[in-house]
């Protein structure tokens, strides 16, 4: 294989050359491009991708993709040992002789597998039946038992039952909505019994919408006996509806749901209510609607099941938490489960706007010594408080620092020890990430996994082990096996990438930056074409997302991957591709990520100018006078923004699906992020206004069914350009969503024609087709 594709790159690399010079690219360029996606370069890495599917006993398997295929790992902690699961040779011997068709063993015909209970057999499932393989005799037979209620994903995480609906703990009822009333189905006899009865249309139970995220899954909590559930009655009577229109042959379909926008007078309250199921019971809490609101993102279900909440281990008591409209004021209550009375505990109001993590809510209540472990960057960072929960006051601070908690993982309210994931420890990069215990007093600090990089942890059933995965932008994964007290107990990967590079890839280069006030370090990632002329004079093209909620890189972004989005392939066509994490962005201290409150349109954009500047004086082989930029959704907005407020620096924009104008965007994120429409200036921020500013090339696209970001955004855009009577181009999606679906790949192959035909300043290949594919040992779709 090796002996094939580098004579391929260089074939590549001279046709590029000779192409640029006849002004134009031919497919053969763009082929090789191709080849940089993630589902070119994903199948040539071996023993990445760790996913441990815990037992009960702490022992776990996973699936290690190697250069022939697969096989599947078994590890047991206590003994410390890493053998294979069974043998696959005898396996798939026996399996071709059950079914008759030929398997061979480092290709199975399945991905996920369970062990009986008396680990005896492995099951899996394979065309179309259930087997199992008998792990003394070798042999294969039909399995013919009743599937567990346990997934095959693993011990401890269930899937929510059928469709839509939500499984209990104990896994023998299964709740979800019907005719806007909540019901339960009995998993063993399959009868149905109505929980509600006064739910009716756009007031009813469990329901999800928040407006740019809708669906007919029941969103609650069970209590932990499986005896309760906490959930709510929606109101969204007087909301105002968004309407979508589809594009066919014959009459079209007029969709409309409830969709708020800021400023409006009306949005979605929830009424709280607790459910007894045994003998169907509805207790309200005796509060007021809060609005739909959370700590962590817009949406009260962001984790897919009812957030802020928190029940006692014997569902007495329920603890939520009451945010404000703006996400200004948080309120700390406790609900008696059985009466329904609200108990006031403390509360949180902060200038700007409160958020309780990143990918998990970090506060819990701790019912047994009365405490309460809240989340707040009062100090400037994202730290860890205690409280008294009887008396609503703080007792003492549990983390200190500059550097902040991501994710609170782990609680052990036995030896009174909180284990959590934190940023800004690293020298080398604030994003990389570790994992970090110390007791509730804030004594006995301790780093768990010390080596520099972004470690990804998931715990054993028991708390008493770990899987930790580590690896940077520009270093492949090492997976290890730990104790409790961080000890390596065993490398269980290291992520081979031999040939992937054999290819001629490489990872993109880490850049540091400052920010424009002259003093911030910004950090990012740049890739250059592989078979970069530090002679030549390259575009640079500015990859964005500003947020606020995210970033550019994102936290998956500083992780190592085969391919980021199409960087890289861009890159392979001429252009240097960078993506800077601005301020205004996450995962740095909290005056970092406030930088542009109230002001969206300037959400990290003076920082990619000042950075791209710096870049360039840097790197002789950067074109500081031909700059692109693009992004999708919060990046298709900061695209625009650049293309109008700074029309001098940036030449070439792509605007994705792009929220124009937060006054037709949903009424959270703006009121989250900008405040309450009474309190800021909407329409200065919004992109149309300045539209008469362009100079350069502007692609604008967007799908005409996109339930999160409304068309009318790239609309009110388009109108104002031509009122202005300024050119630009223009791709709609007639019945695509917000991420375009199956035109994805046709949106990518229209960005690199645009860059290259208006920034490079070739002709691409007419109509190129990609080819997406499936890595053969997954068996799946295209990534």
């Amino acid at each position: 294989m090796h002996k094939i594709l580098l004579p391929a790159l260089v074939v590549a690399t001279t046709l590029s050359a000779q192409a640029q010079q006849s002004n134009t690219l031919t497919t053969k360029d763009y082929e090789h491009a191709e080849s940089f996606m993630t589902y070119n370069t994903a199948p040539l890495i071996d023993h990445a991708n760790v996913r441990p599917n815990w037992q009960p006993n702490d022992r776990f398997w996973y699936r290690d993709l190697t250069a022939q295929g697969s096989e599947y790992i078994l590890v047991d902690p206590v003994k410390k040992t890493r053998t294979v699961a069974f043998d696959h040779q005898k396996l798939a011997m026996a399996l071709s002789t059950a079914t008759g068709k030929s398997y061979q063993a480092a290709m199975l015909p399945f991905q996920t597998i369970s062990f009986s209970s008396d680990n005896r057999f492995v099951k899996f499932q394979a065309e179309g039946k259930s087997w199992k393989y008998n792990l003394q005799t070798q042999q294969v037979a039909e399995d013919t038992e009743p599937a567990s209620n346990e997934a095959a994903t693993g011990f401890g995480r269930r899937r929510g039952g059928a469709g839509n609906e939500v499984l209990s703990p104990d896994g023998k009822r299964a709740a979800f909505i019907k005719d806007y009333n909540l019901w339960v189905r009995d998993t063993k006899t399959n009868q149905q019994t109505q929980l509600t009865t006064d739910g009716v249309k756009d007031f009813g139970y469990a329901t999800d919408n928040a407006g740019w995220s809708h669906s007919d899954r029941a969103i609650l909590r069970w209590s932990p006996d499986s005896k309760k559930i906490a959930t709510f009655q929606q109101d969204q009577r007087k909301v105002g509806d968004m309407y979508l229109v589809t594009t066919n042959v014959g009459h079209p379909e007029l969709r409309s749901w409830k969709y708020p926008l800021p400023g409006d007078k009306n949005i979605a309250m929830i009424q709280r209510v607790i459910i007894d199921v045994d003998q169907p019971k509805v207790v309200r809490l005796q509060v007021q609607p809060d609005p739909h609101r959370a700590t962590l993102s817009d949406d009260i279900s962001s984790s897919g099941t009812f957030d802020d909440i928190d029940w006692n281990a014997d569902a007495s008591q329920l603890a939520f938490v009451s945010t404000s409209r703006d996400h200004k004021q948080e309120k700390f209550r406790i609900a008696n489960a059985t009466t329904g009375t609200v108990r006031e505990v403390f509360e949180e109001t902060i200038p700007t706007q409160y958020e309780s993590g990143w990918g998990s809510i970090n506060w819990r209540y701790l019912q047994k010594t009365n405490e309460i472990i809240w989340f707040s960057e009062r100090d400037n960072w994202g730290h860890l408080y205690l409280y008294n929960a009887s008396t609503g006051k703080l007792k003492n601070q549990i983390t200190k620092g500059n550097w902040l908690v991501t994710q609170l993982l782990k609680v052990d309210e036995k030896n009174r020890l909180v284990y959590f994931l934190t940023t800004g420890r690293e020298s080398e990069n604030p994003y990389f990430s570790q994992l970090c215990r110390v007791g509730f007093d804030g004594k006995h600090f301790t780093v768990l996994t010390p080596e520099a990089g972004t470690h990804q942890v998931t715990f054993s059933p028991s708390g008493s082990y770990f899987v930790d995965t580590y690896s940077k932008p520009d270093m492949p994964p090492v997976t290890v096996l730990r104790n409790l007290n961080g000890k390596l107990l065993t490398t269980l990967e290291k992520t081979d990438v031999s040939r992937l590079t054999a290819t001629g890839w490489k990872a993109p280069i880490p850049i540091t930056v400052k920010a424009h006030d002259g003093k911030t370090d910004l950090y990012g990632l740049m890739f250059v074409p592989t078979h970069l002329d530090p002679n030549k004079k390259y575009p640079i093209i500015d990859y964005i997302y500003p947020g606020p909620q995210g970033g550019s890189i994102g936290t998956g972004g500083w992780s190592f991957g085969a391919a980021t989005r199409d960087n890289q392939s861009l890159a392979e066509l001429g252009f240097v591709v960078v993506a800077i994490e601005g301020t205004s962005n996450p995962l740095r201290s909290k005056s970092f990520h406030d930088m542009s409150y109230g002001n969206m349109s300037e959400n990290t954009l003076p920082d990619q100018v000042t950075g791209i500047q710096q870049l360039a004086q840097k790197y002789a082989y950067i074109d500081i006078n031909r700059v692109g930029i693009w992004g999708h959704s919060g990046g298709g907005f900061a695209t625009a923004a650049a293309m109008f407020r700074y029309p001098d620096f940036f030449k070439v924009g792509i605007s994705e699906s792009g929220n124009h104008d937060n006054r037709n965007y949903e009424d959270d994120w703006g009121e989250r992020y900008d405040g309450l429409v009474t309190a800021s200036d909407y329409a200065a921020h919004a992109n149309e206004i300045f539209a008469q500013n362009l100079k350069g090339k502007l692609m604008l696209a967007h799908g005409l069914m996109d339930d999160n970001v409304p068309p009318s955004n790239t609309l009110l855009v388009v109108e104002a350009l031509e009122k202005a009577n300024k050119d630009y181009d223009l791709v709609i999606f007639p019945n695509s969503a917000h991420g375009y679906g199956t035109y994805s790949y046709y949106m990518m192959r229209r960005r690199w024609d645009y860059f290259v035909k208006n920034l490079l300043g070739v002709e691409p290949p007419h109509e190129y087709r990609t080819k997406p594919k499936s890595d053969p040992r997954l068996g799946n779709r295209p990534q």
